[in-house]
């Protein structure tokens, strides 16, 4: 299986609405770990899936150190449900989902245009 996803939402029941054409799976520790750490930038079309691999509010919740660009931050139950979004800004000390979630997506802040609250994405693997 791929490291590399594209993000739909299914929201208005047509899945070819595509958020995000570009997302790295990081479901190991040190993926997670790492994130986007030090990067300078990112493409408009990329970002990072996490897999924390159970549902949780204190396991999801993120920093923004050593993080020099500000970021979408959502949040996703287990079945793809978007729980919560937010701007994150950089060297601010965390930012918690308003419930528990499985997933997290981290992407340019222009990705909260396309994706809201309630929402249901699916995560396939790239062509």
């Amino acid at each position: 299986m791929s490291n590399w996803r594209v993000i739909r939402n299914t929201r208005s029941g047509d899945s070819s609405e595509v958020a995000l054409a570009r997302v790295k799976w990081c479901g190991s520790f040190w993926c997670r770990f790492r994130g986007l750490m030090l990067r300078t930038s990112l493409p408009e079309d990329e970002g990072l899936l996490f897999d924390f691999k159970r549902s949780s509010v204190a396991e999801t919740t993120i920093h923004m150190f050593f993080v020099f660009f500000p970021i979408a931050a959502v949040w996703l139950d287990d079945d793809g449900r978007v729980v919560d979004a937010k701007l994150a800004r950089p060297w601010r000390p965390f930012y918690k989902p308003a419930a528990a979630a499985r997933y997290l997506i981290e992407a340019r802040p222009a990705l909260l245009d396309r994706v809201q609250v309630g929402d249901l994405l699916t995560f396939g693997e790239s062509a």
